[in-house]
Parts: structure tokens; sequence; C-alpha cells
């Protein structure tokens, strides 16, 4: 069974994360569990999650969930903007809610962090060439 699209294709806060993503060496994106998932072989990004709370799942529709350093996972954490994505906050993921006053310039430093985890040597490499 397909999971049903989660998300609004005309969203402009997933039009700027696009933007960001997919400027990334060898970045493309699908959707997967009914979200837009950017990767390279590895996701290193997802619009959208959720937290599991009192048996039901929570929506966090217009957010970022990467895969950070674990440094910035533990201080992002403490923020009241973030939350441990279901299924993937164990494994080091964390979500960050986007709204109007969101830091663009942040929302790359977390997107290019999380891609660094994932990506290939040599994809890392031509970032880091640019």
């Amino acid at each position: 069974m397909e999971h049903p699209l989660m998300f609004d294709p005309d969203d402009p806060f997933l039009h700027r994360l696009r933007e960001i993503a997919l400027a990334l060496p060898g970045a493309a994106e699908k959707v997967s569990h009914g979200r837009p998932a950017f990767f390279t072989t590895k996701v290193f990004a997802y619009y959208g999650g959720s937290i599991k709370a009192a048996g039901a799942h929570e929506q966090h529709d217009r957010s970022l969930v990467v895969h950070p350093d674990p440094a910035e996972v533990l201080a992002l954490a403490e923020e009241e903007r973030c939350y441990r994505p279901a299924y993937l906050g164990p494994s080091g993921w964390i979500g960050v809610d986007l709204d109007g006053d969101t830091d663009w310039a942040e929302v790359r430093e977390l997107v290019e962090a999380s891609y660094r985890e994932t990506a290939a040597a040599r994809l890392v490499a031509e970032l880091d060439a640019r």
C-alpha cells in the first residue's frame, strides 16, 4: 500500500528547501513514506516529520528532518522548535520546525552537515572544491 502524499507541492518552504538540497553534488529528490526526501545514495534530509505522542502521531508537516553531527543533535534537542522524529530520532536524526522566522542560512548549514554525514566521500570532496 502506497503512502498518501503528506505535503503541498506548492509550499514555499518546500520550494526553498529544494533549492538548498538540490544544489548539493549528486542530490536528487524522491517521495518516501509520503514526504519529500533528498538523497544521494542515502537520504540526507526530509521535509516534514512526526513524533509519537499519547499513542498517536503528531505531525510536523512544515519541518526539516536531518542527520547532522551528533553534537549538533544534542544542542538542537534543547530548543523548543526541535523534536526527535518518530522512527528516525533514535538513529541520530532531528526535526526542526520551520516558520516565518526561519533562518535559512542555518537550514543550509543543517542540510549540508547532514549531507556530509551521508554522502559518498567523492561528493563531499566535490562540495569542498566549490
